[in-house]
């Protein structure tokens, strides 16, 4: 199939926009991938692909989306920032919304594809996740390029926010008490459904500048999809006890407690629980011929995509990844202070490939190899004070990419068999990185070097270093000691604590900011 312009896919590493890619990729497009980190598009399954650009802008300078956008011919709006600005995301998503808006409009692009949120925007009970959802869509609408608007309620995929949340919910609590909206309508899709729509938008003309709501066959409350998760899962029936003092804010804070979704997500997305979300007409089904799921179905194919660990993205993708300056250099005092740093080492007998393997398998269910109960005790911590946690875990138990979530860490570079170096984004005062490295010895036996590097903010930063050094070494020095015993390899020297020379300190490569 040929295509002379390429077609701008924004939101390019975030849960819906990187599988559009691999699809619109397969389907023979040509695909300029929009993101704000090069590093992380490409180690995307598709980021060497021969009919891929990669365009590293940010949807907020509109300079950077001008140059991504020039050239394209259709763009796929599929920016959200309720993940990566929070309690912003309202203000940032409307901002965003203008400047593609004015990016199409200068560049000569010839239409938007964009993906929204189903609900009546009258309704009283409206949240404000949905709302700006509505206000985003009417934005791009209201340019001189024309926009295609498809409005969708719950996605039913392996690794969605709102999947992750009902997964979690039901496996863990055999008794419910939930609010009233537990008997609300909704009608559900599954994400093989949100991007047939998509991509078929592309290839029907008569979808230019029209708004569509998509959803799959079944209409249902809450609690009956809560029912069929269980149904397919192969779980008992779960008992639900509606509370109606229930607040959304508190049931944000359950939610946090017991589901990887952080209280900052979960609290718009319950906020728009309380009202129905159906699709009020179903047009598109004549223009874009689909056979619809039904909910059991797309819950059934989303489990055995976990099952068979081919979870293809997640919502902790989402997110900006750019590290802190100071990590271009150890001692980094134009930023108010120098960076605190401890390292520790150990030389084994083995390979590279041997002593990668664990390391690439770190966190998740395999855990941290050492302490086991102190890392769950940071972790609790860190997700009482509003924190992600361990309960995040990681995508994949052995593939690491570059953007990846590893519990309360961020992958910010990887090179295999040769380093990792992970970005806190627990609840701490500064700023952290750990990083593993491997180096292969004169000798034949490899050196694995754990460092980690704290830029404290203020008083409290320095406090909060000094009072954990002493665990420092008895946990850094075990888990060399561990990850050791874990190939099987016999040790040569330490595990021992070493003083950081500047060249370990200086070796990030640089990325644009």
């Amino acid at each position: 199939m040929e295509h002379s312009k390429p077609v701008l896919v924004t939101g390019a590493t975030g849960y819906v926009g990187a599988r559009l890619i691999s699809r619109l990729l397969m389907s023979g497009y040509r695909v300029r991938a929009m993101g704000r980190s090069l590093a992380k598009m490409k180690s995307r399954s598709w980021g060497n692909h021969p009919m891929i650009e990669l365009a590293e802008a940010d949807i907020l300078d509109l300079p950077s989306l001008e140059r991504a956008a020039r050239g394209c011919g259709t763009a796929f709006y599929l920016v959200h920032s309720m993940i990566a600005q929070k309690k912003g995301f309202a203000d940032a998503d409307r901002t965003s919304a203008r400047n593609m808006v004015a990016a199409a409009a200068a560049q000569g692009l010839e239409r938007i594809i964009y993906l929204g949120g189903l609900g009546d925007v009258n309704h009283p009970d409206m949240s404000e996740h949905l709302r700006s959802r509505h206000e985003v869509g009417n934005i791009l609408r209201s340019g001189p390029v024309p926009a295609t608007v498809l409005r969708a309620a719950m996605i039913l995929g392996s690794g969605s926010a709102s999947f992750e949340m009902l997964r979690y919910l039901v496996e863990r609590l055999p008794v419910m008490l939930t609010p009233r909206w537990v008997h609300t309508l909704c009608q559900p899709i599954s994400i093989t459904s949100v991007l047939h729509y998509l991509q078929g938008c592309l290839e029907h003309d008569e979808t230019i500048g029209q708004s569509f709501d998509i959803g799959d066959l079944d209409v249902l409350t809450y609690k009956e999809i809560i029912d069929n998760y269980a149904q397919e899962a192969g779980l008992r029936k779960r008992l639900i006890i509606p509370v109606p003092l229930l607040t959304p804010k508190l049931s944000s804070y359950w939610i946090h407690l017991i589901t990887p979704v952080p209280a900052s997500i979960a609290r718009p997305l319950v906020q728009g629980l309380s009202i129905p979300v159906i699709c009020k007409d179903n047009r598109i089904r004549s223009i874009i011929p689909h056979t619809p799921l039904s909910c059991r179905e797309a819950i059934r194919i989303a489990l055995e995509h976990i099952k068979n660990q081919q979870v293809e993205t997640c919502w902790t993708d989402a997110g900006c990844l750019l590290p802190p300056e100071w990590a271009y250099c150890g001692d980094a005092q134009y930023t108010g202070g120098t960076v605190l740093e401890c390292g520790y080492r150990v030389r084994i007998k083995g390979t590279p490939q041997e002593i990668w393997t664990p390391i690439q398998n770190i966190g998740g269910k395999t855990g941290w190899y050492f302490g086991k109960a102190l890392w769950k005790l940071r972790g609790d911590l860190d997700r009482l004070i509003g924190g992600f946690g361990l309960r995040r875990g990681r995508r994949h138990p052995t593939e690491l990419r570059v953007g990846d979530a590893i519990d309360f860490w961020r992958v910010l570079e990887v090179e295999p068999e040769r380093r990792l170096v992970l970005l806190a984004e627990m609840k701490v005062p500064g700023e952290a990185l750990l990083e593993f490295r491997i180096t292969p010895q004169v000798d034949g036996s490899i050196e694995l070097k754990l460092l980690s590097r704290f830029l404290p903010r203020g008083l409290g930063g320095i406090l909060y270093w000094y009072a954990f050094y002493p665990f420092h070494e008895w946990i850094f020095g075990g888990m060399l000691r561990a990850l050791a015993e874990t190939t099987g390899k016999s040790m040569v020297r330490g595990p021992e604590r070493f003083t950081p020379r500047l060249p370990d300190s200086c070796e990030l490569p640089q990325q644009k900011t």
